[in-house]
């Protein structure tokens, strides 16, 4: 009898051991195929936001069927389109309509940048509704002569940054740059090309600033494909988190995640001098002011001696363009009266437009999206005065040149009293 009970006790655990056993295989196999399905996912969505990003083979095939028929002509068309020695690297692009590549060309590092839309003529950006051309690369025509393409070209730019008294010398150098072979004309096919880069804002300022050294050097061009130097940090925060991680992230956490891969103190208060001097490069500059219409981190990059780079000059207008763009646009409210990420005006409520003046200049927009920035890791005993002068910067109303004084007392203390805190250090 005892032998019966041992026995009946020992099929009863084998039983529940067996179960235990099935359960468990069970929800390992759920498990596993909850994170094979997952990961599938994850790929597919992956795979499908890089196809439709990244078409850079695409770009590549329309602008050498271009070159290939004498539409175009460019610095780097045959090194693109003929020797191969223009290679697309590194997918950036963040918009399908706008290819981004890291790229190598010869002894250069650049960025490669391609505009994959029927819109080409753009009066501010590509944020406010542009204006639609009939085709890419129709202007001008064949029959143009060289000086009525120098007066196309005039009109263009006094529409872009207003009538200067050396407007004939910014037609001077861009003549230059569509003048691609350097053999003092300028055929049809390059005249196209230029046109269509005068287009972009990026390549404007690039232009405009190209003695300057906190905009990366234009290094060639074909048709609106262009290539520019590689800024080799970048975003400025130094983190980029795959987009799977980003979404799970809450804000804060991520803010401060940014603030963790940050350079040292005086190596991030010599990258804001550097945006405080690019500030100054374009407030009143050569050939008139610009306004920076995104000033998030995403904007800036900097070099191995940390010094600042503006990487992404798409949202970098002329004024005087923005003032015409701004006074046609219709509003409600003022939230509708915004160009790029924090270009704003008022709306005017009896008219519905909205009004020319930015309601906030570069240099107070700056402040304020890196006052984090420069305040964590400042030195105790300058925390207080630093964080007064950038309170006073961010409060700063209007247009730089209605209040011109102040904007200049403000950036000249702030570079002063960041200077003196470097200056003795090897980051200066």
């Amino acid at each position: 009898m005892a032998r019966g009970l041992f026995s009946r006790a020992w099929l009863s655990k084998t039983y529940h051991f067996q179960a235990r056993l099935s359960y468990i295989r069970v929800k390992y196999l759920f498990l596993t195929w909850l994170a094979v399905f997952v990961s599938s996912w994850v790929v597919y969505v992956q795979y499908s936001t890089y196809s439709e990003l990244c078409r850079g083979r695409e770009c590549k095939s329309i602008i050498c069927e271009k070159y290939s028929k004498g539409i175009i002509d460019g610095s780097a068309c045959s090194s693109l389109c003929e020797e191969s020695s223009l290679y697309f690297g590194r997918c950036l692009s963040t918009k399908p309509n706008n290819q981004v590549y890291t790229g190598s060309w010869g002894d250069h590092d650049g960025v490669i940048k391609c505009h994959l839309t029927d819109i080409l003529h753009y009066e501010l950006g590509d944020e406010l509704e542009p204006k639609k051309e009939v085709a890419l690369f129709d202007k001008p025509t064949r029959g143009t002569s060289v000086e009525k393409f120098k007066e196309m070209v005039a009109s263009h730019l006094k529409a872009k940054v207003g009538e200067q008294a050396n407007l004939s010398s910014l037609v001077s150098l861009i003549f230059s740059l569509a003048d691609s072979n350097k053999d003092g004309h300028i055929s049809l096919p390059e005249a196209k090309s230029a046109w269509a880069l005068l287009q972009l804002n990026e390549v404007l300022l690039a232009v405009v600033l190209q003695d300057r050294e906190h905009t990366p050097r234009l290094l060639g061009f074909c048709g609106d494909l262009y290539v520019v130097e590689r800024v080799p940090h970048t975003p400025l925060y130094g983190l980029s988190l795959p987009w799977p991680m980003e979404l799970w992230i809450p804000t804060g956490m991520r803010r401060n995640m940014e603030q963790w891969f940050t350079p040292s103190w005086p190596r991030k208060a010599k990258i804001f001098i550097g945006l405080l001097e690019l500030i100054e490069d374009i407030f009143h500059g050569t050939f008139g002011s610009f306004l920076m219409c995104d000033m998030r981190a995403s904007t800036f990059g900097y070099t191995n001696r940390h010094d600042l780079r503006l990487v992404d000059g798409r949202r970098v207008v002329a004024e005087e363009a923005f003032k015409q763009a701004m006074i046609l646009q219709r509003c409600e409210d003022d939230k509708d009266c915004i160009y790029g990420v924090d270009c704003r005006t008022s709306c005017n409520h009896v008219e519905h437009r909205c009004k020319a003046e930015v309601a906030q200049p570069n240099l107070a927009r700056a402040c304020g999206a890196l006052k984090d920035y420069l305040l964590r890791g400042a030195p105790v005993h300058l925390q207080k005065e630093l964080e007064k002068q950038l309170f006073a910067c961010m409060a700063l109303k209007g247009s730089a040149e209605q209040m011109e004084m102040e904007h200049s007392l403000i950036l000249n203390n702030l570079k002063t009293l960041l200077w003196k805190q470097i200056s003795h250090t090897n980051d200066s």
